[in-house]
């Protein structure tokens, strides 16, 4: 709560000088509307965009779930199975490359305009940064705690459970507050693509009929989800692994 006073007043700042230049510059609306036009959008209608925030918010909680869930299960795998993680890394590299709207149109013509399409979308985004920063955490456990293990009788998987994983709590952590922030945008950008409800769908509406501030409208609903997802990660986490919290 200490950090949340500095961060309200810096968006207020931001507030004043976007109303200000709206003020001089005079720029028409559907270029540049001022905060009152969207705080208008919103006041105008709020269950339109209340009712298309709950299919995003579905959408991305999934994601989440999945995309974390499938991350953290394939850095076990290519730590557990090193030999299956020389095959399966280098494809995964390849796969990541690959923009997101180039991967979302597929999406939408494999699983349709529903809601599996933006769930998956989300899952991609959401499953590389939970992976890569888990895996790594798994590979960098102190080469000496692993020698002092195979002075005894543990195996290898039980080096990996009772030593490894426990460790590789702090960085899993880290991907998934990486990756929280992203969720949303993944659900969105499936929704561009092709969709009948959701916040995505919300902003190409609006933007092919020049409804500029229903588009801010929407991108302001998106970036409090955003936000409100890390907010979750970062206070449920430490809850959930005490010992993964920073100091």
């Amino acid at each position: 709560m200490a950090a949340l006073g500095p961060a309200l007043r810096t968006i207020l700042v931001l507030l004043l000088a976007w109303q200000g230049a709206v003020f001089l510059f005079q720029p028409p609306r559907y270029i540049l509307p001022s905060p009152l036009d969207v705080a208008q959008a919103f006041q105008r209608q709020p269950g339109f965009l209340f009712s298309h925030s709950l299919a995003t918010i579905a959408e991305m909680a999934l994601g989440f779930v999945l995309g974390s869930a499938f991350g953290a299960l394939t850095a076990l795998a290519i730590v557990a199975l090193p030999r299956l993680g020389r095959l399966i890394w280098p494809v995964l590299l390849v796969l990541q490359s690959f923009p997101v709207f180039v991967i979302a149109p597929l999406l939408v013509v494999w699983f349709g305009f529903g809601m599996g399409s933006k769930v998956i979308m989300a899952t991609i985004i959401i499953f590389f940064p939970v992976a890569s920063a888990f895996a790594d955490g798994l590979r960098r456990t102190d080469p000496e705690l692993i020698d002092a293990t195979a002075l005894t009788t543990a195996t290898h998987w039980q080096t990996l459970r009772y030593v490894r994983l426990p460790l590789a709590m702090p960085a899993l952590l880290t991907g998934l507050r990486v990756a929280a922030p992203l969720a949303p945008l993944g659900a969105v950008i499936g929704e561009w693509v092709g969709a009948s409800a959701g916040l995505g769908f919300v902003m190409v509406q609006a933007n092919a009929r020049m409804q500029t501030d229903t588009v801010f409208a929407a991108m302001t609903v998106l970036a409090v989800l955003s936000l409100v997802l890390r907010h979750l990660v970062d206070a449920l986490g430490p809850r959930l692994l005490p010992w993964a919290s920073e100091p």
